[in-house]
């Protein structure tokens, strides 16, 4: 057993050492010896934490011991940083910087349409997308059947009233498609959502492919609780090339504290040779760790891009 502690610094520039007087099993040790960095006098259990968790022996049945201890000295930090915490944690994280939105729709089509309504949408979907820009529209293979699903772009709320309400008065649309496709469908579904401040829409680097919506139902309290471990999690595994992050959204109408990854892959084989690679690597399994307990649920759909999809 080796016995941890950080020194204190002189001034706010001084480098804290790692030190005696603190009881951690091996494991958890061998993640801080020999370590030195720069921060606060009571910066230890962080330091910790960030380095414990990049070690595929930390934090696991064995280190229970050590997470309590840590836990517990949290309580001991100054007053003037618990505050700041505690006030931290009442914000709402990273804000959007403008109005563009991403309007998720899932159709339902029954079974016996489900050809018929990709082939009526290839021919009539000119009428929609003359009016608003279409990202992408696919149909699911795994994860759901007899499913499309669809991302509409629009720059605000009042852009999209707009376009909803041309759309009611447009004969073509009305007539050639919407009389014709109703029929075929059971329900329909959609959701808002804001792209997250750390992404961007990122292409594939070829046509084809298959896509996965990777579904995140995380725990209340939105991104500043649970954004950074979040983050932390997706890029794990999009740096080292565990496929293709074409875009992370975060919900804002239907069911909230929801986050969606989406993911290219060359193709279904290649998704799972992937994940299988990706589940061996130590940092993207400490970054699951993280963020798994912020977690309620998940949930994924393997999905081809329809001949019309702008993302292919």
């Amino acid at each position: 057993m080796y016995i941890i502690l950080l020194k204190k610094r002189k001034n706010r520039d001084a480098h804290c050492t790692v030190t005696s007087s603190f009881n951690l099993c091996s494991a958890c040790c061998g993640a801080l010896m020999s370590r030195t960095v720069i921060g606060f006098d009571f910066c230890y259990l962080e330091t910790f934490h960030s380095f414990a968790t990049h070690s595929s022996k930390c934090f696991g049945t064995h280190c229970a011991a050590c997470q309590a201890k840590r836990d517990a000295f949290v309580l001991r930090r100054p007053v003037w940083w618990r505050r700041s915490k505690q006030r931290a944690l009442f914000s709402t994280g990273p804000q959007q910087k403008h109005g563009t939105f991403y309007e998720f729709r899932t159709y339902f089509i029954r079974p016996d349409q489900n050809s018929a309504f990709l082939k009526l949408t290839n021919e009539k979907i000119h009428l929609r997308t003359a009016h608003s820009e279409l990202l992408g529209y696919w149909s699911v293979e795994y994860g759901g059947l007899n499913q499309v699903f669809h991302i509409w772009k629009y720059d605000s709320f009042s852009q999209r009233a707009g376009v909803r309400a041309a759309l009611s008065q447009e004969p073509k649309w009305l007539g050639e498609y919407i009389s014709k496709a109703i029929p075929m469908l059971t329900t329909q579904d959609n959701e808002v959502t804001y792209l997250v401040p750390w992404s961007q829409i990122q292409s594939p680097p070829k046509e084809g492919g298959t896509y996965e919506l990777a579904s995140f139902q995380m725990k209340p309290g939105g991104p500043a609780v649970w954004g950074e471990a979040f983050q932390a999690s997706v890029c794990a595994r999009a740096t080292p090339g565990y496929g293709h992050l074409v875009g992370v959204f975060h919900s804002e109408f239907g069911p909230l504290n929801r986050v969606h990854a989406l993911w290219w892959y060359e193709s279904p084989d290649h998704r799972a040779a992937v994940r299988h690679e990706a589940h061996e690597d130590a940092r993207v399994v400490a970054a699951v760790r993280e963020s798994v307990s912020h977690l309620q649920s998940q949930s994924s759909k393997l999905m081809f891009p329809c001949s019309f999809s702008p993302l292919k």
